[in-house]
């Protein structure tokens, strides 16, 4: 019976087609091979469902950090990371210059600046009597515990913190970084990037327990019948759209989805108010567990995003769905340990209010003696 199910491939074209689809057998993971993370997610590309899929993320990646177009590359953070214990790999990123801009949730740098200060994470259980934890004045993130008493105090210090600015509006980028210029913590994200002049971006961060302590501030405020800071969220998109039509072009990274992810996208549309029309991202990876067919923008294909605009129709992509705790140090690891970084410039970024006046590139040297001088006059503040 199997003559009449192979007629048609006598004919040679389709029998060349098929050989030409079936030239690329799956390799085994021959873990006695592999010695360090880079070699385990280079096999992982010729194998199958989510690890070729991660393997083909930590190829573009290095796509990204190679390319002689120096591409802008944006890193949007969403989702429980500091509390996963990512906060080392994400500053890590920000050390070796594996990203150039960020744009998170307000509770990602806030759990950044609560260890920050000295407070922990606390390995705890999702099976916890969540009734006597609220006794306790224990949060608990799924499987990972904060102390709420912890929190109080410093949800207060930013408040605190807020009083002794220069009153008057303020994006998030630039209150994030009077911010940082406070943290003495080296494996900071928040001092990190102020050090390496990498401007963050948290365009929810009223939805946090920051915005919890300006809130504080603004009530004082009004109760002392005196002006306040306020954080103008419409001068994040001003800002960073500036940053999008003034790269030689861009890429980003997204771990999660959420606000992040739909932020550094909807920069690439904006950017005709600029008069300008970018292509989008020329490169873009994903690592979420958000599913597409529910068509929300956490879990939509960066196949889709091209329909916008937002992604270039001839990008590099890659999904993966991957939980990030996993994902990331895996894709992160890679290109560190390939020592992608060594050969890329530093960007550099001049403000003048909410203006962006030049974005250069460095040599690493030359980078180096700017965040020394960065530092310097932090020390001063």
């Amino acid at each position: 019976m199997a003559h009449l199910f192979s007629k048609n491939l006598q004919i040679p074209r389709l029998k060349k087609e098929k050989s030409e689809i079936l030239s690329r057998p799956i390799e085994s993971i021959d873990l006695e091979k592999v010695g360090t993370i880079s070699e385990l997610v280079e096999s992982f590309q010729h194998a199958s469902i989510q690890a070729r899929s991660l393997g083909l993320a930590a190829k573009v990646f290095e796509r990204m950090l190679t390319d002689p177009e120096r591409p802008t590359i944006f890193l949007g953070l969403a989702g429980p990371l500091i509390a996963a214990g990512l906060r080392k790999v994400i500053r890590d990123m920000i050390e070796y210059g594996l990203v150039d801009v960020i744009v998170a949730t307000g509770a990602i740098l806030y759990q950044d600046y609560y260890q920050a200060l000295g407070f922990h994470h606390y390995r705890g259980t999702p099976e916890a009597d969540d009734r006597k934890l609220r006794d306790l004045l224990i949060d608990r993130i799924y499987d990972t515990y904060v102390d709420e008493e912890k929190f109080i105090f410093l949800d207060s210090k930013i408040g605190r913190f807020a009083d002794r600015l220069e009153t008057g509006e303020y994006s998030s980028r630039s209150f994030l970084a009077e911010l940082s210029k406070s943290i003495e913590d080296s494996n900071s994200i928040l001092a990190t990037a102020y050090q390496r002049g990498i401007p963050i971006f948290s365009p929810a961060l009223n939805d946090s327990s920051i915005g919890i302590g300006l809130t504080e501030h603004y009530h004082r405020a009004l109760a002392e019948k005196r002006k306040s800071i306020t954080i103008n969220s419409i001068r994040d998109n001003y800002e960073l759209t500036q940053i999008v039509v003034q790269s030689k072009c861009t890429a980003a990274v997204y771990v999660a989805g959420g606000v992040p992810k739909n932020f550094i996208n909807d920069s690439i549309v904006m950017a005709y108010i600029f008069g300008r029309d970018t292509g989008g991202h020329k490169y873009a990876i994903q690592m979420t567990t958000d599913s597409p067919h529910w068509g929300g923008l956490s879990g939509s294909t960066l196949s889709e995003a091209r329909s916008w605009g937002k992604v270039n129709r001839e990008a590099s992509t890659s999904m993966v769905f991957v939980e990030p705790s996993v994902s990331l140090p895996l894709i992160a690891g890679y290109v560190l340990q390939k020592k992608l970084y060594e050969k890329r410039s530093r960007i550099q970024y001049e403000w003048a209010g909410d203006i962006l006046k030049t974005i250069s590139y460095q040599t690493r040297v030359g980078a180096e003696k700017r965040r020394t001088a960065r530092h310097l006059q932090k020390v001063k503040v």
